[in-house]
């Protein structure tokens, strides 16, 4: 493979064919917005995030990593802030998005959870995440957990999202990398290749069908109820 992705077995690969998921051809390639929950310099989820970003441009998809660095604090500043407005227009952007935490005492990090809090379940009539595809990941300091991913899971079911069946859990993340910050060749980077593949190919299926799958009968009948009520106070106010 090129030497972007050293790591990478061409003999395994095999390019995500949207013909063969039934996807009518032509269209932009999927659109991946990618989270990471760390400050630090050396933060291994960074390092994660960066080699998902790489595998998932190899399969095709059109990424945006988005830098934690500088969102201030949750309801801290209006939401008109510049990162707070970078934030949600990625997200609506994105047509799938890659979620990837360290864990911090059993659970995703503030840093993490901050990016997610701050996009809106709904705005001006529109959900920014609802009906897209997700993927989460975690890197552990010490042995192998689910806490994150566990977390993760249950922050893209409220936030209304697609969550593929695969995930990845990185243990000991410090010995993962090397010096150069690429995830070295092991069954966690197998799974890694795995989970980016079955994002891109999630996120062809879903894409354009995503209102008809989010589609809600509670919500049709409150949206028909309020547009009764508004037709009577309109008849109201005309007499």
């Amino acid at each position: 493979m090129a030497p972007d992705l050293p790591n990478l077995d061409p003999a395994a690969f095999k390019p995500v064919d949207p013909a063969a998921l039934g996807v009518p051809a032509g269209g932009h390639p999927p659109r991946i917005l990618i989270l990471y929950g760390s400050l630090r310099p050396e933060s291994y989820s960074r390092k994660l995030a960066l080699e998902a970003q790489r595998l998932l441009e190899r399969f095709g998809a059109e990424t945006r990593l988005f830098d934690p660095h500088d969102l201030p604090m949750l309801d801290s500043v209006p939401a008109t802030h510049p990162k707070v407005q970078a934030l949600r227009a990625l997200s609506l952007w994105s047509e799938g998005q890659v979620w990837v935490s360290p864990e911090r005492h059993g659970a995703p990090t503030a840093v993490f959870k901050n990016q997610i809090d701050w996009l809106p379940l709904e705005s001006a009539g529109v959900r920014p995440t609802q009906g897209r595809t997700l993927a989460v990941l975690q890197v552990c300091g010490g042995s192998q957990s689910f806490n994150v991913v566990n977390a993760l899971r249950l922050l893209g079911r409220w936030m209304r999202m697609v969550t593929i069946p695969n995930q990845s859990s990185v243990p000991k993340a410090w010995q993962e990398f090397d010096e150069a910050g690429r995830m070295k060749p092991s069954a966690y980077y197998d799974r890694v290749v795995d989970v980016m593949e079955e994002l891109v190919r999630f996120t062809w299926l879903v894409r354009g069908r995503s209102a008809l799958l989010t589609d809600r009968y509670s919500e049709r009948r409150e949206h028909a109820a309020a547009a009764a009520l508004a037709a009577r106070s309109g008849a109201a106010a005309t007499r």
